[in-house]
């Protein structure tokens, strides 16, 4: 496919493969976001995606939003005000005690997160750039990444590529990913898991089944090999050849932009 022919945005193409993700019957948790691409990246990507698996192969998929527990994402707000959510249909309306209960006892398959910093072993960093206790920049905290990284089986990273943001090693581990690869996770503690998949507006990575080392799986239409490896500050493992990232379908893209999000909502521009 020429880039000419193309018929989707880089939008559309992330929240694709962010779908093929997600399993039937499997819950995925969404923390927040602030507004403009953050909104995007954390909150309207996850739900395009999980709209698109539940129209497709993963009819009983559900999300975790704002203490909203399985929402009914065909009747999706006009805005996400307070009042807006605290009155979407949904299977129930949870505090955040039993949101966070229901985490640590592994009910959440998938977790959406994204990070400042994310490192070659999926380790991620929201907490300070620089030094911890002279840092150059403090940043919000933990908030609940720590935990979405340390129980859900799978949960996938959704950013825009930067070389400040792929770091060889983080300045702070604020969530375990893998750690120092291998089995280093599993013998710090942790449970089996770790970041899956990060998914970006250039590339889809995953991660070595034994080293547990970012592997570069594949790149999206009109990307180069180079342009991915230019925008980290280390080298993944890399294929040869690399794959062109499975474009959406002419389908996929009409309910996209017909039926899940014809206002442009989720997938701002």
């Amino acid at each position: 496919m020429s880039e000419q022919e193309r018929y989707y945005t880089v939008n559309e193409i992330m929240a694709v493969a962010v779908s093929r993700e997600l399993g039937d019957d499997e819950l995925g948790y969404m923390g927040t976001a602030t507004g403009d691409r953050a909104f995007t990246l954390h909150c309207g990507i996850p739900i395009v995606a999980a709209r698109l698996a539940q129209l497709s192969h993963a009819p009983g998929f559900g999300l975790f939003w704002n203490n909203v527990l399985d929402p009914d994402l065909e009747r999706l707000p006009a805005t996400f005000t307070v009042q807006q959510l605290v009155t979407w249909p949904c299977a129930a309306q949870l505090n955040t005690a039993d949101g966070n209960d229901m985490l640590a006892k592994g009910d959440f398959a998938v977790s959406f997160v994204a990070a400042a910093q994310v490192d070659r072993y999926g380790n991620m960093n929201i907490t300070v750039i620089g030094d911890y206790q002279r840092p150059k920049v403090r940043l919000v905290g933990c908030l609940a990444q720590t935990e979405l990284l340390a129980y859900p089986k799978k949960p996938i990273c959704i950013m825009d590529m930067e070389k400040r943001v792929f770091v060889e090693k983080v300045d702070f581990i604020t969530a375990v990913g893998h750690l120092s690869g291998g089995d280093s996770r599993v013998k710090a503690g942790l449970r089996p898991g770790g970041t899956w998949k990060v998914i970006t507006n250039k590339a889809v990575f995953g991660f070595h089944p034994l080293t547990k080392e970012m592997v570069l799986e594949s790149i999206h239409l009109g990307v180069t090999v180079q342009e991915v490896l230019d925008l980290m500050s280390f080298r993944p493992l890399v294929p040869d050849p690399v794959p062109e990232t499975e474009p959406p379908t002419q389908e996929q893209v009409r309910l996209i932009r017909e039926v899940i999000d014809p206002n442009k909502v989720l997938l701002r521009a």
